[in-house]
């Protein structure tokens, strides 16, 4: 992996969290962020159903609920366990313009909230599942570079070429003496890039084929695979991880998701079967967009 950032052979710091204050309004690099990774990842789910023909504006509908399960869960997940930290000031635990979210609270919170959404409208998890997994690891990557405005999610001290420059303030007691730590942050953003590109090349060469080869849940399942398998070795590099005890709390996570996506996909094609869905079939085959389905 370090090889790929031989390009990238400088010292960098971040300019600070703030993009411009305009009067009583502040806007920060890392709102913006998050709003853009939401708008594209709509966006790219809408295309990514529409080539599935299935109805664009289901996706619209479970972004509502995306947005209100994924970020309150990713904010709580993070103050559960940072929670020293807010007990003698526990309004600044609704300071999320300040950094401080947990991107497996997020999925936690976004699964719960895509099963109701497919519950209610009778859609199948599983499919809506598959048209959201390109888009959450691509706005996951967006949203890394929020770490970066803010100082935050970086590794331990280095003096690799990409090495990054961390303000005293931010630096943790025990490396206070360190000016520069690796960028774990962008490891992560560059990670889930690949993974992206990955689970793209995958749905495009199944929309080539003349009958679907890839079963519903294909593209869910590797993304929590491939994530957790990056996520495991970048998170032993951090130095501000989320920690039960001795345990590394992403690493165990991702430990999890590494043996649910591998027990999924052998359960899909090892052993032939179809995973159980919260309503149905979710043939891609059989779920034509409104216009096109015959009157009734």
């Amino acid at each position: 992996m370090p090889w790929l950032l031989l390009p990238l052979a400088f010292r960098f710091e971040s300019p600070g969290p703030i993009l411009v204050e305009l009067g009583p309004l502040t806007v920060r690099w890392y709102g913006l962020l998050i709003a853009t990774a939401v708008l594209i990842g709509v966006t790219l789910s809408q295309w990514l159903a529409k080539q599935r023909r299935v109805d664009p504006e289901a996706i619209a509908d479970l972004a509502v609920w995306l947005v209100v399960g994924a970020i309150p869960a990713a904010r709580l997940y993070y103050v559960l366990f940072q929670w020293r930290e807010y007990a003698a000031q526990p309004l600044q635990a609704l300071a999320i313009w300040k950094g401080g979210i947990a991107i497996h609270g997020a999925i936690l919170g976004g699964t719960i909230a895509t099963l109701l959404c497919c519950r209610i409208r009778k859609l199948s998890f599983w499919q809506m599942a598959d048209l959201v997994a390109p888009s959450l690891i691509l706005g996951q990557a967006i949203g890394r570079w929020g770490n970066f405005f803010n100082s935050q999610a970086f590794g331990r001290p280095t003096d690799l070429p990409w090495k990054l420059y961390i303000p005293v303030e931010h630096r943790p007691w025990a490396y206070r003496n360190f000016e520069y730590f690796h960028p774990t942050f962008l490891y992560e953003s560059l990670w889930d890039l690949g993974v992206f590109g990955l689970l793209m090349g995958i749905f495009l060469w199944d929309l080539r084929q003349p009958q679907p080869r890839c079963k519903p849940g294909t593209l869910f399942l590797l993304y929590w695979l491939a994530y957790s398998l990056g996520r495991l070795w970048i998170e032993g590099l951090r130095t501000d991880s989320l920690m039960l005890g001795p345990l590394r709390i992403a690493q165990v996570v991702s430990l999890s998701g590494m043996a649910l996506g591998a027990w999924g996909l052998w359960w899909l094609y090892g052993r032939q079967r179809s995973l159980p869905d919260t309503i149905a079939d979710s043939d891609w085959s059989h779920n034509p967009l409104p216009s096109q389905r015959e009157p009734q």
